[in-house]
């Protein structure tokens, strides 16, 4: 079913994200979701504490993403995504997000410029480089975001590997 739906995505430009950019068309060159990721997966509910959720990861890679977005998203990642975030907009307790959104903040812990790339539960790529306000830090918001398995590659504009990083995610607003 997931494979369907990815199809399908990819013949819709999905702008479900504000600061990014969204194209599915050229989900051939984009990296495999099917990869087993390389610093695990969480699971968050809506309304999460504490808020934000942090991991620990490293950016870069030797993967460039030239060929995913017809040469649009300059960047670096490894094959297999990052991390792996199964989110629940609407868990048992009826819950949802406190303000409609969701974020991902990519902060660099060395000097290096990082990229997020983020395949979203509908099979839409959403890409991001140097943030407004947050210099050369990524990050992705998701207005009214979908339930469902989000894979993140946490990447380097130049070609870098294993450098010190922090994936942030929020339901609040980032500037």
């Amino acid at each position: 079913m997931r494979f369907l739906i990815r199809i399908a995505a990819a013949f819709v430009l999905a702008l479900g994200a504000v600061g990014v950019s969204a194209n599915t068309a050229s989900a051939q060159g984009c990296p495999s979701y099917n990869n087993p990721t390389v610093f695990g997966s969480h699971t968050l509910n809506a309304g999460f504490l504490p808020d934000p959720y942090s991991r620990n990861l490293t950016a870069g890679g030797r993967v460039s993403l030239s060929n995913c977005s017809g040469g649009q998203w300059p960047g670096w990642v490894v094959t297999r995504p990052d991390f792996r975030l199964f989110y629940n907009r609407n868990p048992n307790t009826g819950g949802s997000s406190p303000t409609g959104q969701l974020s991902f903040v990519l902060e660099a812990r060395s000097n290096v410029d990082t990229v997020l790339l983020i395949n979203a539960p509908d099979g839409s790529w959403h890409y991001n480089d140097d943030y407004p306000g947050r210099g050369f830090n990524s990050a992705i918001t998701f207005f009214q975001p979908l339930t469902g398995q989000y894979d993140i590659w946490t990447g380097s504009y130049q070609r870098s590997s294993n450098n010190p990083a922090v994936l942030f995610v929020t339901e609040y607003a980032i500037n």
